[in-house]
């Protein structure tokens, strides 16, 4: 909102150095007043020395000094506030710096302001926090945005192909274009849903209550046992009542990526999947472990990116809309958790997320 001009905060300081200055100097001058002339007599005393000033005469004397001691006070309030007011405010001037070019889109600068810890100092590393997580959220969204404008374009280019070779050939099979198409349109529909879990999860636009985690792995693995079946894998749930604290749907949905990541990236027979959940002070977890080849670990700290896919893309049975433990890190780290995935000995992967329970 515009404002009409005003005068600065540092002439503001100076102003209020100088006046405080000058009531203090008076003040003092008062008290010699109060205390000191008025016990002198008003006329000049004869001695066989001389004459002794009385409290005119001081008076005369006295005020000229007053003047000139009040006039240099005031200078020295001013060129002294002044100063004093614009080594004070620096640090805010660096701020204010930093604010305008994070304005125009520079988040790499940082203030990096030095000296002991205080005020400014706190203000200028949190901002400095503050443009850190900012110009990583805006990389990551710039990222997910190019990954997703990638990927949506893939089903949308395949669609248009199928329907410009069905008007180019008037013989074609509609049923198998219907069906074709019908696949690809599931796709699209899957990626965007998923896109949207993925950017409510990251706004934290929910409630929160009690949810046990142990009704959820039931859940999931009742959902999913005709896929674990058809792809010859067993799926076991088990554990201990385990409350956590947030939104059952996203953690419904979060349960169930992971069992059915679980179930997908696993051996084409004979797998098994475990989901386990147990409690800990403060704390309700749960974990899902898979069997399947073996991972290196540089490729699991990878897997929670956006369109990741275990690495491979080859297998389409595999072939999944590339978001599943994307939205399972995001809801996590809506709930304030932590996931830790890492790779099992002889191959597959072990995934614990650890969730705070109610205040």
């Amino acid at each position: 909102m515009d404002r009409a001009p005003g005068i600065s905060v540092r002439l503001k300081l100076t102003l209020s150095y100088a006046g405080f200055l000058m009531v203090a100097g008076a003040l003092l001058l008062s008290v010699v007043w109060l205390f000191l002339l008025r016990y002198v007599p008003a006329e000049a005393i004869a001695t066989l020395s001389g004459f002794v000033p009385g409290r005119d005469d001081l008076i005369r004397a006295f005020v000229p000094a007053v003047a000139w001691a009040l006039l240099f006070l005031l200078v020295l309030g001013l060129a002294g506030g002044w100063f004093l007011a614009g080594r004070m405010l620096a640090p805010l001037r660096r701020i204010t710096r930093a604010t305008r070019r994070a304005a125009t889109g520079s988040l790499s600068h940082r203030i990096e302001l030095e000296g002991r810890r205080d005020e400014f100092r706190e203000l200028a590393d949190s901002f400095d926090a503050m443009l850190a997580q900012l110009e990583a959220h805006l990389d990551e969204q710039r990222r997910f945005a190019a990954n997703a404008s990638h990927e949506l374009r893939t089903p949308l280019a395949i669609s248009q192909t199928l329907l410009e070779v069905a008007r180019d050939d008037p013989q074609h099979d509609a049923a198998a274009l219907l069906e074709r198409l019908q696949a690809v349109n599931t796709r699209a529909i899957e990626l965007t849903e998923a896109l949207l879990l993925l950017s409510r999860a990251d706004q934290q636009s929910f409630a929160r209550e009690p949810v046990d985690l142990s009704l959820l792995a039931e859940q999931a693995a009742e959902t999913l046992l005709p896929l674990a079946e058809q792809r010859g894998i067993a799926l076991d749930a088990a554990g201990e009542v385990a409350v956590a604290h947030g939104s059952p749907a996203l953690l419904l949905q979060l349960t169930t990526n992971l069992v059915h990541n679980a179930i997908v990236h696993n051996l084409p027979d004979g797998g098994t999947v475990l989901v386990t959940t147990s409690s800990r002070p403060g704390a309700a977890v749960l974990m899902v472990e898979n069997t399947g080849d073996p991972l290196d670990a540089a490729l699991v700290g990878t897997l929670t990116e956006p369109f990741r896919r275990g690495g491979e893309r080859l297998r389409s049975d595999r072939a999944g809309v590339g978001l599943g433990l994307a939205i399972v890190k995001s809801i996590v780290r809506a709930h304030g958790g932590t996931l830790d995935l890492a790779a099992r000995d002889g191959g597959g992967l072990r995934v614990v997320v650890t969730l705070p329970t109610a205040p």
